[in-house]
């Protein structure tokens, strides 16, 4: 019996000796993701008369076709890490989508990248592979050091032709659609064509500590951050990756951006509504333990408009019950859920009074009701307080509904980040 004991004894350590390596416990985590749309932007066509001076903004332009060429594309990293990979969408495409090729790298300027940084990609260990309509592929893991807040490069080659490609119309940084060719590996593309869109691309992860956290920010436009300033990440996802990269506390939480401009919580139009693309844009996030939902203007401000269908039509009570379902979900997952109260709207081209008495019950349920696991108020952080039912002038950026930079940057100092703990 003594012998059966020191012989289990001794081979402890040895069992023991893999758990101890904290490698081992590393995950993978979101440091950057865009919701897939469909390359036709859909929203309502409403009679909505523009205030004194206001013009309602042009719908999208449709994608440019891309045959045998190589759009590169540049996304923004939250954290960092040592180990990448990349998600690659065809959500939206109405056939096989063929990929010739596909580059991550960090980038320089413009298209140029760092040099000595290009790594090509592979998906199930083929760097040519195709994807099905409706489905998402995973690249294979590269090493790369990847910093925090960085810009990186993503190239992918088409050699075919994508007719209904799978996009994010809401880029905010330049894609790069070259001549004929491949240039997935190239150092910089001359002669390229430049667009705000990003293509195919859903998700980038990074290889984190096992105490690295996502947060998902939820939303339409205004998470979106539509009317920030291009190429310089300054909507509030990306202000508060920064707030948060800043304090050691919070410097391994990544947050990725999953606004869809027009989006709306109960129908389709600009994107799938969020009940429906909550799976798919939430939980199947990797790492993701926080959820900042801000959603539901859209069903306000387009409900009972001239010329709205009887499916717009929606009640505080709808809207409430919306967000009960999120959080319910979200709960299910083991995710921490914050409501943000919706932000100001009076002035814009679809504002009613019916519409700011539902803002109004939605924001009084989300700050009393303790549905939420927490509150963060971007209302009263961007509010006119001599008129708490506009926008500040100082961050109103033409239309009374969107913020501008300072605005935004006013509703990520609201978000508390003693919120988001780490163990």
């Amino acid at each position: 019996m003594r012998k059966q004991i020191r012989l289990l004894i001794l081979a402890a350590p040895v069992l023991l000796g893999p758990f101890q390596n904290s490698s081992a416990q590393d995950h993978w985590v979101a440091t950057w993701a865009a919701s897939p749309q469909s390359p036709r932007f859909v929203f309502p066509r409403l009679a909505i008369t523009p205030q004194p001076g206001q013009t309602n903004p042009p719908p999208f332009p449709a994608p440019p076709t891309i045959h045998n060429q190589t759009v590169r594309m540049i996304v923004r990293t939250s954290i960092g890490g040592r180990r990448v990979r990349v998600r690659l969408s065809n959500a939206f495409g109405t056939s096989a989508l063929r990929v010739g090729a596909t580059h991550i790298a960090l980038r320089d300027r413009e298209s140029a990248i760092v040099p000595g940084s290009d790594r090509p990609l592979t998906f199930s260990g083929k760097p040519s592979f195709t994807i099905p309509p409706a489905a998402e592929v995973l690249s294979d893991p590269v090493d790369l050091d990847v910093p925090k807040l960085a810009n990186l490069v993503l190239s992918i080659y088409i050699p075919g032709e994508a007719t209904t490609p799978t996009v994010h119309l809401t880029a905010l940084h330049p894609a790069y659609i070259s001549p004929p060719g491949d240039f997935t590996g190239a150092a910089s593309i001359s002669d390229a064509k430049p667009v705000e869109l990003w293509y195919w691309i859903s998700g980038v992860d990074v290889e984190a500590p096992h105490q690295a956290g996502l947060i998902v920010a939820f939303g339409d436009s205004i998470t979106d951050g539509a009317t920030s300033t291009p190429d310089t990440n300054r909507s509030w996802p990306s202000q508060l990756a920064e707030r948060l990269a800043a304090n050691e506390a919070t410097a391994r939480v990544a947050i990725i951006n999953e606004g869809i401009s027009g989006n709306r919580l109960l129908n389709d139009g600009a994107g799938v509504s969020a009940l429906a693309r909550f799976d798919r844009d939430v939980l199947s996030q990797p790492g993701v333990k926080w959820l900042i939902v801000l959603e539901g203007i859209n069903d306000i401000g387009l409900s009972g408009r001239p010329g709205a269908e009887p499916s717009d039509a929606v009640t505080a009570e709808d809207l409430i019950a919306a967000h009960k379902q999120i959080i319910e979900r979200a709960h299910l997952h083991g995710i921490e859920v914050l409501g943000a109260t919706l932000t100001p709207y009076a002035g814009a081209a679809y504002a009613t009074d019916q519409g700011e008495a539902m803002r109004e019950a939605v924001n009084q349920w989300i700050r009393t009701s303790a549905a939420y696991d927490a509150v963060v108020d971007f209302d009263v952080a961007v509010a006119d307080p001599a008129n708490p039912k506009q926008i500040r002038s100082a961050y109103n950026i033409r239309d009374h509904l969107h913020p501008n930079d300072e605005g935004y940057k006013a509703m990520a100092a609201a978000v508390d980040l003693s919120i988001f703990k780490t163990k």
